[in-house]
């Protein structure tokens, strides 16, 4: 009977305890998931109870109370932030406005992306929602509050030019440093924007080797893991053959040192032993080619009258 009592008050234990865990990861979701709408509206997470954050966010955004439960609002304001399965994420809409008016995309928060192409505009800000500043800047732009995007199809293999933000250079890194890089120039397919100029990636060192004797010069290996796409999707990217033969031809720094080309011709054993390699260093702004991993479908916007 006491051995039956122990088991059943394990149990309980152990029920409270994964019931206690599941609350804790669903709390930690729907902070986070509130904390990234909060960062890309407004730059900064917000403080203060999770009802009064929500409300704030779905004033500012729409106007209007979402109803459903705690995590129903919360997700309903991450979709329309960044979900582009159904229709255009705010994201999206707000990278081809800001393209179209400007010709560029800013990283700032909304609140400031959206301040600065109303005084572009108008020549000043502008009151109300998210929803009716940027309708109305559409309507400006396009003639429309609908902001023009249309699905396409990002081939695999197709090539962007980027250039490093932070240096690179073999004597200072190491196996799991990140790289940054971004998108040196617009990429455009059949009239249709896929990537924007300065559009941010990353990518991790994979592999580093330093210049020894025998004029063994250094190795980078990086894995250039995406590229932000225009509608805010993060793209796989590689170096890949393609990219390699781009940098190549082109004789790009970056194909030097990252593509492997022959940069010591054949020398003898002895010599080679007092020969040292060379490193790698390249400089922010170096620019090299990348390309997509994979066919992959966005919202893109189109560059040219229909």
């Amino acid at each position: 009977m006491v051995r039956k009592l122990m088991s059943l008050l394990m149990c309980a234990v152990l029920m409270f305890t994964m019931t206690g865990t599941a609350f804790a990861d669903v709390a930690n979701t729907a902070d986070d998931k509130l904390a990234a709408v909060e960062v890309t509206l407004y730059g900064t997470a917000q403080t203060g109870p999770l009802a009064d954050r929500i409300s704030k966010l779905e004033k500012d955004f729409e106007g209007v109370h979402t109803e459903g439960s705690m995590m129903d609002r919360i997700n309903a304001l991450y979709d329309a932030t960044y979900d582009n399965s159904t229709s255009p994420s705010l994201i999206t809409q707000m990278n081809a406005l800001e393209w179209t008016i400007s010709h560029k995309v800013s990283m700032d928060c909304m609140q400031q992306r959206v301040t600065d192409m109303e005084i572009n505009v108008y020549g000043k800000t502008s009151t109300g929602t998210f929803k009716s500043r940027v309708e109305a800047l559409s309507e400006f732009a396009f003639g429309s509050k609908t902001i023009p995007l249309v699905q396409t199809t990002i081939p695999a293999n197709t090539l962007a030019k980027v250039a490093l933000v932070d240096r690179l250079n073999a004597k200072n890194l190491k196996k799991g440093d990140v790289v940054r890089f971004k998108a040196a120039e617009d990429v455009i397919e059949d009239g249709m924007l896929l990537f924007t100029e300065g559009a941010a990636g990353e990518g991790v060192v994979t592999k580093v080797s330093q210049a020894k004797n025998f004029g063994r010069n250094a190795e980078i290996e990086v894995d250039f893991k995406y590229l932000t796409a225009v509608d805010g999707r993060q793209l796989d990217m590689l170096l890949g053959e393609e990219s390699k033969k781009s940098m190549e031809q082109l004789g790009m720094a970056a194909g030097a040192s990252l593509a492997g080309m022959l940069v010591l011709g054949p020398i003898g054993i002895i010599g080679g032993a007092f020969v040292n390699g060379k490193n790698i260093d390249l400089p922010e702004g170096t620019e090299l080619y990348i390309q997509t991993r994979n066919d992959e479908v966005i919202y893109a916007i189109p560059t040219t009258a229909e």
